[in-house]
């Protein structure tokens, strides 16, 4: 087996991922900002039923400093970079955002070149691939990218893909023999081991919290965080993931409502509080009555359009990620 440097191990994705490299056998490294983090991985790594926790060893290293990152890769066969700035309100300044991500990203790409690492993947996002766009009917693919100049890119997504950029670009003049791959994750849900949650989970716990009274029309495609985990894993060691993108989305769209719907059918009276109604769009910002039902549907086709990728994709690598 292989020794792995996951990047960001206490995070929402990157604890999953670690489980499923200790489940495979690999000897895992992660980073953590704080030392004392490491405690809170630990808990995590039992709380998921972790398999052979022994096997995993600690590195502690920022996305905004030089410091740790040569020791973190020394002697790694593959690097999965998961960390990224992330942040449940708008920062007032969207470099805040940006400039941590871009270069984190670059600063693990280097690291890895220098050690002599085979191939990198990150945990980019869908956001890199199909924001800013007028509404249309052709699926989106991994041949995307996101217009950052449309109307509706926020700071994460310019950050997400500003540093995906950054990484290609990097790969392409300075990697030498450096192999890349990037994952693309719609929204992610799944089984919470710890504090460290994603913005999708924060939806689920207002809706559970009753901090909103109705929901927005929202629409999105969805992905259990496990099944992320696992195509970390698939594009790491599968030849033909070699400098490909790789959308993760699985079912149809869904929108805030639906989950809604989920939360209550399924967990009965822990969802009491969980609303049941929409919220007229004339009271959420940024919508406008007369355009709100025709922006619902372009957020349903967009969904619906990666979710038609996800076939293509899983064809195309079907006998390659055969374990």
């Amino acid at each position: 087996m292989s020794t792995v440097l996951v990047t960001g191990g206490s995070g929402f994705v990157g604890i999953h991922v670690i489980l499923q490299l200790l489940a495979a056998g690999h000897t895992v490294r992660t980073t953590v900002r704080r030392p004392e983090r490491q405690t809170d991985v630990l808990a995590m790594l039992r709380e998921g039923g972790a398999v052979s926790p022994e096997s995993l060893s600690f590195f502690t290293a920022d996305l905004v400093r030089d410091e740790g990152w040569g020791e973190a890769v020394a002697g790694c066969d593959y690097v999965l970079h998961v960390a990224s700035p992330l942040s449940t309100s708008v920062p007032k300044d969207e470099n805040e955002m940006i400039i941590p991500a871009r270069d984190g990203t670059l600063r693990v790409l280097r690291a890895a070149r220098e050690a002599g690492v085979r191939r990198v993947v990150i945990t980019s996002s869908l956001g890199a691939i199909g924001y800013g766009h007028k509404p249309r009917e052709k699926p989106f693919d991994e041949t995307d990218w996101t217009n950052l100049e449309g109307a509706d890119v926020q700071p994460y997504i310019k950050s997400k893909t500003l540093a995906e950029r950054a990484a290609w670009d990097f790969v392409a003049r300075e990697g030498g023999g450096l192999e890349l791959s990037a994952v693309n994750p719609a929204a992610i849900f799944g089984p919470v081991l710890g504090p460290d949650f994603s913005g999708s989970i924060e939806i689920v716990k207002s809706l559970l919290d009753g901090a909103m009274p109705a929901v927005p029309r929202v629409y999105f495609g969805v992905v259990d965080v496990r099944d992320v985990a696992d195509l970390h894993l698939r594009a790491m060691t599968a030849p033909e993931a070699k400098g490909e993108r790789f959308i993760a989305v699985s079912g149809e769209t869904m929108s805030i409502l639906d989950i809604a719907r989920v939360l209550r059918r399924e967990l009965g009276p822990r969802a009491r509080r969980v609303p049941r109604l929409q919220a007229p769009d004339w009271l959420v910002p940024g919508r406008k009555p007369d355009s709100a039902a025709a922006r619902g549907r372009a957020d349903a086709r967009k969904g619906a359009a990666f979710h038609q990728r996800q076939g293509a994709v899983a064809a195309r690598l079907a006998g390659a990620f055969q374990r």
